[in-house]
């Protein structure tokens, strides 16, 4: 059984038969043993998280921006011309300052985290010829997959049934109108993702009808995956981030400015 061969191809194109014998699947699914050797061998069906930087770096970031920097800048000044306490006024208010806004942010994005865990997709997997309802991070290649009207497709996987099956993979496509899939083989040449009918992919719903599929990819391997590595990379700057920084920048720039004229008109 070559499981990780199955994975490597495009499964829509190759034969339903050679395909489920390479992922030892069947109608029946897979047992639950070995489900969950497949589990820790390919890992959770779940996209790769976005790489967060340590708590550390994330708040010490906050004190590149400009304006921060001028303030602290001036605050320096201050302690040396031997006004200390305008440089602990200054240097507590920017430090309170930073650390709401990293509280802030960091709670938001705690809170967000705790919502996609309290509606974390689950499915309908047949498993040793019996059905049961798992979290859709525990599906692994082989298994055996319910669709229903409103479902949310968990995985990458070739359609067993149909019954009048249209599913919105816009997501995925950009298509506007639901696609029907069914069961069978495609002719060969096929290698367009859009022109797969015989195959439901991670992300996309199902909008009538019902259909039974198994999964062959799951994870960061399925279409849906691949999209979201590059979407994991540092997200560009917002136009109000850019106008903070500009603003900053030109009052930098002036600060700059008056300091060496201050100096100059004292030298003449």
């Amino acid at each position: 059984m070559k499981v990780a061969g199955a994975q490597s191809s495009e499964f829509w194109e190759s034969d339903l038969a050679a395909l489920q014998a390479a992922l030892g699947s069947s109608a029946g699914g897979i047992r639950d043993e070995e489900a969950a050797r497949r589990l820790t061998q390919y890992g959770p069906n779940a996209l790769r998280p976005h790489r967060q930087r340590a708590l550390v770096l994330q708040f010490l970031a906050r004190f590149g921006n400009p304006l921060v920097i001028l303030l602290l800048a001036a605050a320096t000044i201050s302690a040396f011309t031997g006004d200390v306490t305008s440089f602990a006024i200054i240097v507590l208010m920017v430090v309170l300052s930073v650390t709401m806004d990293f509280v802030q942010e960091y709670r938001a994005g705690q809170a967000a985290e705790g919502l996609k865990r309290s509606v974390a997709l689950r499915a309908r997997v047949v498993r040793g010829g019996k059905p049961a309802e798992i979290a859709a991070e525990a599906l692994v290649p082989g298994d055996v997959v319910e669709l229903r009207p409103g479902s949310l497709v968990p995985a990458d996987g070739r359609v067993l049934e149909s019954r009048d099956c249209f599913v919105n993979q816009s997501l995925l496509t950009g298509e506007s109108y639901p696609i029907e899939k069914r069961a069978g083989n495609l002719p060969g040449g096929v290698s367009d993702l859009s022109a797969a009918l015989n195959s439901v992919f991670m992300g996309t719903s199902v909008v009538s009808g019902t259909a039974t599929m198994m999964v062959c990819r799951t994870g960061s391997t399925t279409a849906l995956g691949g999209i979201s590595e590059h979407l994991i990379q540092k997200p560009p700057s917002t136009a109000f981030e850019i106008g903070i920084q500009k603003f900053g920048m030109l009052i930098l720039r002036l600060a700059v400015l008056m300091v060496l004229f201050v100096l100059l008109v004292n030298a003449l």
